[in-house]
């Protein structure tokens, strides 16, 4: 198959491009430094790009991430909103509406994005992360009736935090309670292919469950 994983460079980004590669996939990699992911004609012609050299596209898994917060909600900052509305929003829009073409054309398509329980249980202190969440789940949900009766499926798998080797290393002494580590997220990831696009396209898959 060829995945396309936006955010490639971080802890989680690299998890799932060593697990697709690892059963024998081809996995496009994409961090800031390849492609601005705020230009909207960049991603397009990436996108472009990506279907001119391997014909089709099987995967994107949208891993662009980000969090801002504050003590309390008073002292919220629209500054933080304006961060993740990019971070989280913007990125998202512009390559989803770039690979819905492709993906539509896919026998069995994937379309992925981490959401968090915060976006329906919102604290005080969190509510531009909480925001910022709950409308890119909006979002893909929107994709997903967009692919509906193809054999695509737009996804959203939520989890409480994410959790890597170097976070652990930096506090050994934390135990990160109900934090998903990055390499079942990317189990999580690959078994959507196992499932009918139908079943689960336009689902909130809880992994903390």
């Amino acid at each position: 198959m060829i995945i396309v994983v936006t955010g490639a460079g971080g802890p989680t980004g690299q998890a799932v491009s060593e697990y697709f590669t690892k059963h024998g996939h081809t996995v496009i990699g994409v961090d800031k430094s390849d492609v601005d992911l705020l230009d909207r004609a960049a991603v397009q012609e990436f996108a472009d790009r990506v279907g001119r050299e391997h014909g089709k596209v099987d995967g994107v898994v949208h891993l662009v991430g980000g969090w801002r917060g504050s003590r309390t909600f008073a002292e919220t900052s629209l500054d933080d909103w304006a961060v993740l509305h990019d971070l989280l929003i913007r990125t998202l829009q512009h390559v989803s509406l770039a690979f819905e073409p492709l993906l539509r054309e896919s026998d069995n398509g994937r379309f992925v994005i981490v959401s968090a329980k915060a976006a329906e249980r919102p604290g005080a202190g969190g509510a531009v992360y909480s925001a910022a969440k709950a409308a890119a789940e909006a979002w893909t949900l929107s994709l997903a009736d967009a692919l509906k009766g193809t054999g695509s499926a737009a996804v959203v798998l939520v989890v409480k935090a994410l959790v890597n080797d170097a976070m652990r290393a930096e506090k050994p002494e934390a135990a990160f309670p109900g934090f998903t580590d990055v390499r079942d997220l990317a189990e999580a990831i690959g078994g959507l292919y196992d499932r009918p696009a139908a079943e689960i396209n336009g689902t909130r898959l809880d992994l903390t469950t």
